[in-house]
């Protein structure tokens, strides 16, 4: 009998001698870059292939977001589900979330919410954003009024990605749970041993209880009826939940237990993880300012951080550069416009001419400088009209009637 997702390869612990992934911590063995090939074998999940790009083109009649024709988002837990339901006509909802643990975001944080934002303007469904204020006072060393505060302030930048308020609902950890939720998180809380919670977190001895205890707080908002207020009598709702493939460990737990309460499965579209500025080596440090682009950096800090510290494929001079061109596979200034530069044309232009030493380093720099100043100046102006009664507005526990207009 095939195993449960979260017992699959050795009780599935996310960790390996060569590189650890899971919701706190991602690095590969001498900060080398994470193998992606390995990660979907390990736990589990699958390859976001053409076709199911294709078939989200043709079901939702748009240009596949950029982040799906570049495979930044690039594995899957049963997206074609959710894409078989919507052909049928079934409708679905969206989950997301943030764990607030920054003033300010940097654009890592933003790629789930940019393509969390294009989903939803695409199929027209509903979106719930979790804050884990909760989980970031027992992982960090935040007060639970601190924790709050920063669940808000990062509130503000995701209003500032541009999502419908007829059809979102924002929620803290701190503020919601209970009722429903927390009924929910009781049933989760006794289908899952303590062995099987070690084997998918990897938590030890010295962890303090909360954290054991956190994983069902991120696993019910998988499941509508942790919603009343939105879903009340429909429980046979499908969610789908997209983000970066370090939160795959709660989804396999998730997905074990969701059909024994009676819910389907929460499908799952995953991504890359956004690379730091010095080079692709996991996730980017908050303890280093210059590792990342901040939605806070004026436009002259973008133009000195990509200047200094974005880490160059290119040769230690013109002269071999020319000879032998960019290796493209360690450039990070072709990287981030892999990610942000729409324009595919402009995209393929830049890499076949760096790659082949016509244009240089500084040339590509430049280019990204203009694209992240732009892009940055959009999101400041777009939160700066955030207030704070907008922020109470899209967390206000109230029905959206027009939801699934």
């Amino acid at each position: 009998m095939e195993k449960a997702e979260s017992e699959r390869k050795v009780e599935e612990s996310v960790e390996e001698d060569d590189q650890v992934v899971n919701p706190w911590q991602v690095s590969a063995k001498d900060g080398g870059k994470i193998d992606y090939d390995k990660l979907i074998d390990k736990f589990g999940c699958q390859r976001l292939d053409q076709s199911l790009v294709d078939r989200v083109q043709r079901l939702t009649s748009r240009p596949p977001h950029v982040f799906l024709r570049r495979g930044v988002f690039f594995a899957h837990r049963d997206f074609e589900e959710i894409l078989n339901a919507y052909e049928r006509g079934e409708k679905f909802y969206l989950y997301t979330g943030r764990g607030p643990s920054s003033e300010a975001l940097h654009l890592g944080h933003l790629v789930p919410f940019m393509f969390t934002k294009y989903l939803q303007d695409a199929f027209k469904v509903p979106l719930v954003i979790q804050l884990t204020d909760d989980e970031k006072c027992m992982w960090k060393n935040l007060s639970v009024e601190e924790s709050q505060r920063l669940a808000r302030e990062n509130a503000k930048d995701i209003i500032a990605c541009g999502f419908d308020i007829s059809k979102t609902f924002i929620f803290s950890d701190f503020d919601y749970v209970g009722g429903a939720f927390y009924k929910n998180m009781v049933k989760v809380a006794k289908c899952v041993t303590y062995n099987k919670v070690v084997g998918i977190f990897g938590f030890t001895g010295e962890d303090h209880i909360g954290k054991v205890s956190f994983p069902p707080v991120q696993a019910v908002p998988s499941f509508p009826s942790s919603f009343p207020h939105l879903f009340s009598g429909k429980d046979d709702l499908r969610c789908l939940v997209p983000c970066a493939i370090d939160q795959d460990p709660y989804f396999r737990m998730t997905r074990d237990v969701a059909p024994r309460l009676g819910y389907h499965k929460p499908a799952l579209i995953e991504s890359s993880f956004f690379p730091a500025l010095q080079g692709e080596t996991g996730k980017m440090s908050a303890s280093d300012p210059n590792s990342a682009i901040y939605v806070t950096d004026s436009a002259k800090e973008i133009k000195n951080k990509v200047n200094r510290y974005a880490f160059s494929g290119g040769q230690d001079s013109i002269e071999k550069h020319r000879l032998y061109g960019a290796n493209l596979e360690v450039d990070i200034p072709i990287k981030y416009l892999n990610f942000f530069l729409d324009d595919d044309a402009e995209l393929e232009h830049i890499t076949k001419e760096y790659g082949a030493g016509r244009m240089l380093t500084g040339e590509v720099k430049q280019r990204l400088i203009q694209v992240l100043t732009e892009m940055v100046e959009r999101h400041r102006r777009a939160r700066a009209s955030v207030t704070d009664e907008m922020v109470d507005a899209f967390m206000a526990v109230r029905p959206l009637p027009n939801m699934f207009d």
